[in-house]
């Protein structure tokens, strides 16, 4: 695939446009299948246009922006275990459990509860019309 920015003669717009190859483009203009989408003219031509070159310290940077785009989403992830660890009962591996006894004896809690459940566990539960969310969990370095 390759992108070539075009431009319309008749009414100057610029836009940008893929094709399959260089050859597809030359022979796509030579049909006359070619035109602008804003006035219609077949009097379209390729822009000029600069090529993008990867350099090492282009690469670096997107290395270290994917390095941060990780950290800002591990952090907000904490935020929230934080958030559920101050607000609901750890239950452990009695998740199920204890939501189905919340739900079938309409046992009443002062907190929402949080725990351990399998793949299995969690498909039986929304089949049987209990609600639960699956919530990412980054271990403490400390750990």
């Amino acid at each position: 695939m390759i992108k070539y920015n075009l431009v319309c003669k008749k009414c100057n717009l610029i836009f940008d446009s893929w094709f399959a190859s260089s050859k597809e483009y030359d022979k796509l203009k030579k049909k006359k299948l070619l035109n602008c989408h804003s006035c219609g003219s077949l009097k379209v031509e390729k822009n000029l246009m600069a090529p993008k070159l990867i350099s090492k310290s282009l690469k670096q940077n997107d290395e270290k922006k994917e390095v941060f785009k990780y950290h800002k989403i591990k952090k907000k992830i904490k935020q929230y275990q934080k958030f559920i660890k101050n607000n609901f009962d750890y239950v452990g591996k009695n998740f199920a459990y204890e939501a189905r006894s919340i739900h079938y004896n309409n046992k009443k809690r002062d907190r929402g509860i949080y725990g351990t459940a399998s793949k299995k566990d969690l498909k039986e539960l929304k089949e049987e019309g209990i609600d639960t969310q699956l919530i990412p969990w980054v271990e403490s370095e400390n750990n």
